[in-house]
């Protein structure tokens, strides 16, 4: 049943309009001194506050029967049997069974075996890597769910990266971001890695032949040593020159692929124990949205609050702000997880949509967000939800800093929340902004890759509840499809068939 056609439905329309419009989360905290605890909640290696939103105990029992009534438990359960929930494009959806030991009991028991085979395999590798002192310097080239994912681990663990080793990220087909990187490089102390399910996306191997163009020229010998290639096509690779190379399946996509061959990056960096601390803090973030009670599970009440903003109060952007450094490449990997998963305008069964999905997810860390984009979320016209991300224990000995980062962090919270009325004029703060606060008590493979298991835990609610395939990312391919017909034109200036703005254009950007 479409989520828009059931009772819980209709009583969450009418609860936000007797009470959610005009709810103020101040009046909340004054009314119930256990607020706090009852809209928190420990999950695998973080904490979450969501007592600051714009929520109250009847407006979550309704939410939670919103779940119940389209069949969330069902659609869960069916992705952890391996079920072909992404009915697209006929595929299971197993990237957790990347996270899972190998005596996990699961009836994918097939498919786990070849996981580990690969994992091992893939370590090992990575091992005698970061054991090989010449190699100074890896470049993935990759882009989306093979760039954003590894690249995001690699600088968020820093502190766990091997001395010696640079790592470099290259997906942009603009030539001066592959340039920029090569320039400071030696051949016989570089790694490439080429990260392509296909070994034909056109971006990713567009730079590849451009690397290995460089190398050649810059009298690098023995590709097989200095390349190697995440992928299924295993003959594209060899044709390539490479070797050694490390596949994947079907059933995992792109923007959930760091935990697979495509992770090699961040275990090269951070060794193959950190690596398996990565995928088991994220293996007891899936069991406990596997297990957990709904009104316990911490990704199911988080999917469900995003539902309650997108639909019933018509937010349409949530931000977040991680308070660390390292985390800076969070808020776009998150962006990507989100709005190409949940971005759809027509369900799972092809029909279109009568209510919005997807908010527009976006982000800067903290404190420099402070100073850049606060202000609108303060006294904006809109109102926001953001949420912080903090780490209790700092890894530097820097004195005062992370005090000073931390108090920031919760001062924010708090004006959102309190405001500021007496001064009125320019001065006003609205207050009652939403926020949720996320808090690691260190930043470590284990929690990172909680979080991010968290989050794709989340999505996954917010989909089965408006009911569309959060797996598939058709929206992608028109514009690839289009780019192949327009490139040669660029260099035959033909514009016949193309619209008057594409043509004129087109004109303008020949080159000379």
């Amino acid at each position: 049943m479409s989520c828009d056609r059931t009772s819980a439905w209709r009583q969450l329309q009418d609860h936000y309009d007797n009470a959610g419009s005009n709810f103020d989360v101040r009046r909340a905290f004054a009314a119930d001194a256990g607020r706090f605890e009852r809209f928190s909640q420990s999950a695998p290696h973080l904490f979450a506050d969501l007592s600051k939103n714009l929520i109250d105990a009847q407006s979550e029992d309704l939410l939670l029967a919103l779940a119940r009534e389209t069949g969330l438990e069902a659609h869960r359960a069916a992705m952890f049997a391996g079920e072909h929930i992404n009915n697209t494009e006929d595929r299971a959806v197993m990237h957790w069974l990347l996270r899972a030991p190998a005596d996990a009991d699961t009836p994918r028991r097939a498919e786990l075996a070849q996981v580990h085979e690969t994992l091992d395999a893939m370590l090992a590798y990575a091992e005698a890597v970061r054991g090989d002192h010449t190699i100074t310097d890896v470049v993935n080239i990759g882009i989306g769910g093979s760039d954003l994912g590894p690249q995001m681990a690699v600088l968020a663990l820093g502190d766990f990266v091997a001395p010696g080793k640079r790592f470099h990220f290259v997906s942009n087909v603009d030539g001066h971001e592959l340039a920029g990187v090569l320039k400071g490089l030696a051949p016989e102390h570089t790694l490439f890695l080429i990260a392509s399910k296909t070994f034909t996306t056109a971006e990713t191997m567009t730079n590849a032949q451009s690397a290995k163009r460089w190398f050649a020229q810059s009298g690098g010998t023995d590709i097989a040593r200095h390349f190697a290639a995440l992928t299924t096509n295993v003959e594209a690779a060899h044709a390539f020159g490479i070797d050694k190379t490390f596949g994947f399946w079907d059933w995992v996509g792109g923007r959930y692929s760091l935990w697979s061959a495509i992770g090699l990056p961040i275990a090269l960096a951070i060794g193959a124990e950190g690596f398996r601390a990565f995928l088991a803090g994220a293996h007891a973030m899936d069991e406990h949205f596997r297990t957990a009670p709904l009104a316990q599970n911490l990704p199911v009440r988080l999917g469900l609050l995003d539902v309650w903003y997108r639909n019933f109060h018509g937010f349409t952007t949530r931000s977040i702000a991680p308070y660390h450094s390292a985390l800076k490449r969070v808020p776009a990997y998150l962006q990507q997880l989100e709005m190409e998963s949940n971005g759809k305008q027509v369900g799972a069964n092809g029909k279109p949509l009568a209510f919005g999905t997807s908010p527009v997810l976006w982000g800067e860390p903290g404190t420099n967000g402070q100073h850049a984009y606060f202000q609108m979320l303060h006294q904006g016209t809109d109102v926001t939800p953001l949420e912080f991300v903090a780490v209790r224990d700092a890894t530097h000995q820097l004195e005062g800093h992370h005090t000073k980062l931390l108090a920031n962090a919760l001062a924010q919270a708090q004006a959102l929340m309190v405001g500021q009325a007496d001064a009125g004029g320019h001065k006003n703060f609205p207050g009652n902004r939403p926020s949720t606060f996320f808090v690691f008590e260190k930043l470590t493979p284990e929690v990172l890759g909680a979080f991010l298991a968290l989050y794709e835990h989340r999505v996954f609610t917010s989909g089965a509840v408006w009911g569309i395939n959060s797996f598939d990312q058709w929206g992608v391919e028109l514009g690839k499809v289009l780019a192949r017909d327009i490139e040669p034109r660029l260099a035959s200036g033909d514009v016949a068939g193309l619209d008057g703005s594409t043509a004129g254009l087109l004109e303008r950007l020949r080159p000379r």
